[in-house]
């Protein structure tokens, strides 16, 4: 299973940076809001880069942007291989998205705490990467639906609804330095 996820979350989180790139242009045309340039800012602090006082190289923020987007996919991809899907996984994955972000830009010193932040760029934050949570989320759902159902989707067959008396799936473990197959 984390074999798949992270190739497919790589893929994923490629494509949700993608995305979110696109509409970040969009709405840069419509709002005439510059270039962010915060995300190679943090790589370069990471990273130990030199820093300018003007714009950071683009490369740089190329690499973090997408560098992160791609890592950050695998932990979606994750949450669809176990059965995780679909809108309530992408809404969860946004929020997961937004902290990795502020845990870097506010560990490196580069970003202040959100509720600090101006509310138009702060809603504006919180668009661009609900877009890059819910198109990474589609391609890792895509993409773990070819495998079937996961582990939690298949407790949640074994009985209908939310269910208290309902335990674990039987234990299938190893044999053989092998996990047994998938029921498909």
């Amino acid at each position: 299973m984390l074999k798949r996820a992270v190739w497919q979350g790589l893929t994923a989180g490629l494509v949700g940076a993608a995305v979110m790139t696109a509409a970040e242009k969009v709405e840069q045309r419509v709002t005439r809001r510059p270039d962010s340039y915060v995300p190679a800012q943090v790589l370069a602090r990471l990273a130990g880069l030199p820093e300018s006082s003007g714009q950071q190289p683009r490369w740089q923020n190329l690499a973090m942007h997408y560098g992160q987007g791609a890592v950050v996919g695998v932990l979606r991809s994750v949450m669809a291989q176990a059965g995780l899907r679909g809108v309530w996984a992408s809404s969860v994955f946004t929020a997961l998205r937004l902290a990795n972000d502020q845990i870097l830009e506010n560990a490196t010193g580069v970003g202040a705490p959100p509720l600090t932040w101006p509310r138009s760029e702060l809603a504006i934050d919180v668009l661009h990467k609900s877009v890059y949570a819910f198109a990474t989320g589609a391609v890792a759902d895509a993409l773990a639906a070819r495998d079937g159902a996961g582990p939690g989707q298949r407790h949640a067959a074994m009985r209908p609804g939310r269910q208290s008396d309902v335990g674990p799936l039987p234990y299938e473990g190893r044999r053989n330095g092998r996990v047994p197959a998938r029921p498909r």
